[in-house]
């Protein structure tokens, strides 16, 4: 394809965003200078508002692969992704409510540090390791996506476009630690709604309306969006995106260390929840922005298709390739697209790197050396920050041999995230499972949704199951027409075409019920957990959620754990609580006798705050 090339306004408004997010970084660490702390660096010092956090948390988790990849998505496949609202609604209910109030509560830095008070080291261990594994490759991912749309509309060599990304990424995240990577990604949200407004506002203005728009879509059937078809082996259907949706999401949100990190960088319990509320709001408006992109995009190229005619060598080069064509006479908004495209990129790296930094330190680092001065606790920090950055931009290779980064990103946070959130339901739900059950469950989940995924990527299913919608050349210039030769299905194993084939979004849930079934199994064989050796504030049964349900039902559901029978407030106020931070849970066992009262609940507000840990150092 001819390369378009990016013009002068183009390249000053794409370093703008490199420079002021650099600036970021360098004003937290000239503000922060003499709070020299891994607390500090790691956690802001646990006095962020709701505001910042819940636009870090939507830019995050809405990067270059959402930016590049949904349009794309649903240029191809239909407006199915409308569906996805459905699973974050679900999705940010179940972390706000079920899993938020116990890591926030135990005054934990690192979610892993949860599963040594509950389990023990190894089960913890094996968690943060998976974690870390889980983590590089992703935002490998998401490092390769945005480099591909700079080289497609610029000519800028693709991996130079990779390492500049990482170099920025580590530099403001190493220098501003997480307060820093929470107001860039605030910025970079900013400039990733005005990126898509650009787009659909010129995009459907060229496509000759709006109503013009959905008519062809309609035409090309892009706006079913609802399936119900409820075989699993269909790639987008209405139960795969809210089920197989909402269990791959629950484990990037509910469990994950970059989200629960944001949410207890917040000064109070109803700081966080907010938070996640009003990041639902953000995930709703991204995704709809999305969307729409791609039901223009496919009214522009409805008779020509760049893909199909050979224009563009990937789908995911759609987005950019069609800005350059809607911006050709516009000089500043393609490289604005970019600078979208980039943001989202640098926010979820930076988020990476620090949660990388944080699961590393409070697992690892601390393990081995307890009594780091907080000097050298904050060198370290750096410096992991450093290695991560290294780490995951040299991973971006590895994503230039995945395909559709859409699919390649949910993969491989499915494959992990299912049987991590398998293992932390297994600690927070249900009080009776043991050490042994948790690690042989979260085993178990991991080899599942890997073979599932390691067999789908060897042998992809079949177009009869993917159902990709029609594309037209119809009107593309016959020089432009090449032929594509679909791939050959002969000589594939008998699983290749019904478990190799299910859908991408159900690897989580495999992962997850293989863990819950395997881990109850084995804590049931092998001797369950005695309840009263096990603290309150680490399980939250689902009775919690549920008020309505009788005192003989939720006594039923601690089995045995020690609680009030009345309210969560009053045995709160009892002195059932975290004694100083997590450094204290974690020396004395979080036994009983050991705690003392909570100075930190408002039984006025019911409500938490990090007030009482500003003098505990994690």
């Amino acid at each position: 394809m001819a390369v378009k090339s990016f013009e002068a306004w183009d390249y000053v408004v794409f370093a703008g965003l490199f420079v002021i997010s650099s600036g970021i970084g360098v004003f937290f660490a000239i503000k922060e200078r003499k709070k020299a702390t891994s607390r500090e660096f790691l956690v802001g010092g646990r006095q962020m508002s709701f505001g910042p956090v819940a636009l870090s948390l939507t830019a995050s988790f809405m990067s270059a692969v959402t930016v590049l990849g949904t349009p794309a998505e649903v240029y191809r496949f239909g407006a199915s992704f409308f569906l996805f609202i459905i699973s974050y609604a679900f999705v940010v209910f179940f972390t706000s409510e079920l899993f938020l109030p116990v890591f926030y509560r135990s005054g934990i830095t690192s979610t892993y540090e949860y599963l040594q008070l509950r389990f023990n080291k190894p089960v913890r261990y094996a968690a943060t390791v998976i974690y870390i594994v889980q983590t590089v490759l992703y935002t490998g991912v998401v490092v390769y996506a945005p480099a591909l749309a700079l080289n497609q509309v610029t000519g800028f060599d693709l991996w130079a476009s990779v390492f500049a990304t990482g170099i920025v990424c580590t530099f403001y995240c190493s220098l501003g630690g997480l307060k820093a990577v929470v107001w860039t990604d605030a910025f970079q949200m900013v400039v990733m709604i005005v990126g898509f407004l650009t787009v659909l506002i010129q995009g459907s203005s060229h496509a000759g309306g709006f109503h013009n728009v959905l008519e062809q879509a309609r035409n090309g059937s892009r706006l079913n969006v609802v399936d119900f078809d409820v075989d699993p082996l269909r790639r987008h259907t209405f139960w795969t995106i809210t089920v197989g949706g909402t269990f791959t999401w629950l484990g990037i949100y509910g469990v994950n260390q970059s989200t629960i990190q944001r949410c207890i960088s917040c000064k109070t319990e109803k700081h966080a929840k907010l938070a996640l509320y009003c990041n639902l709001l953000g995930l709703w408006l991204i995704a709809v922005c999305a969307i729409f992109c791609g039901l223009i995009m496919y009214s522009n190229f409805k008779d020509c298709d760049p893909w199909t005619s050979g224009a563009i060598s990937a789908p995911d080069q759609l987005m950019p390739y069609f800005v350059m064509e809607i911006f050709a006479t516009m000089p500043g908004l393609p490289g604005l697209f970019v600078a979208c495209a980039f943001s989202g990129t640098l926010s979820t790296v930076a988020a990476s790197i620090n949660a990388l930094a944080t699961v590393t330190f409070e697992d690892f680092v601390k393990s081995c050396f307890p009594h780091l001065s907080d000097k050298k606790s904050t060198w370290i920090s750096k410096g992991l920050c450093l290695l991560f950055g290294i780490l995951c931009t040299s991973m971006a290779v590895v994503a230039s041999f995945m395909g559709s980064v859409v699919q390649a990103a949910l993969s491989i946070l499915g494959m992990c995230g299912g049987p991590m959130l398998g293992l932390f339901t297994l600690g927070i739900v249900f009080p009776f499972v043991n050490w042994k059950g948790a690690l042989g469950g979260l085993l178990t989940g991991i080899t599942l949704s890997f073979w599932v995924a390691i067999g789908a990527f060897v042998y992809p299913a079949p177009e009869s199951k993917t159902l990709p919608l029609p594309l037209s050349t119809e009107l593309c210039a016959p020089s432009n027409i090449t032929t594509t030769v679909g791939p050959q299905l002969s000589s594939r194993p008998p699983l290749a075409d019904t478990w190799y084939s299910l859908s991408y979004l159900y690897y989580s849930a495999v992962g997850f019920l293989g863990c819950i079934i395997a881990g109850l199994i084995i804590s049931l064989v092998t001797g369950r957990q005695r309840g009263k050796d096990i603290d309150p504030l680490l399980i939250r049964p689902v009775c919690n959620l549920f008020c309505f349900w009788s005192k003989k039902y939720k006594t039923l559901c601690w089995c045995g754990v020690q609680h009030d029978q009345e309210t969560e407030e009053d045995y709160l106020d009892s002195g059932s609580a975290w004694k100083q931070g997590a450094e204290s849970a974690l020396q004395n066992g979080f036994k009983q006798e050991n705690l003392a009262q909570i100075p930190d609940y408002n039984s006025k507000d019911k409500n938490y705050s990090n007030s009482a840990q500003k003098t505990t150092h994690f």
